[in-house]
């Protein structure tokens, strides 16, 4: 995946925890540390999202569709 610079603009506050995690080694510099939390953050977005989708969903009508035909295939299955 090819990277792009971009600027951004951070309170002074979240610039010196960046700095401090910098220092302390958890990460190589700004760049990486803001990578990560991006890439973390966007994660946690898409499996809120399925969860949220997913709570939608009617467990019982879920089941019927997964079972419905069963019955019948279950017949015609090879002996293994």
């Amino acid at each position: 995946m090819g990277k792009t610079k971009i600027a951004i603009t951070l309170d002074s506050e979240y610039i010196g925890e960046l700095d401090r995690l910098v220092e302390e080694n958890y990460f190589q510099n700004r760049s990486q540390a803001i990578c990560e939390s991006v890439r973390e953050k966007l994660a946690r977005m898409k499996r809120s999202r399925l969860s949220m989708e997913c709570a939608k969903l009617d467990p019982k009508f879920e089941k019927a569709m997964a079972e419905e035909g069963l019955a019948e295939d279950v017949s015609q299955w090879p002996e293994y």
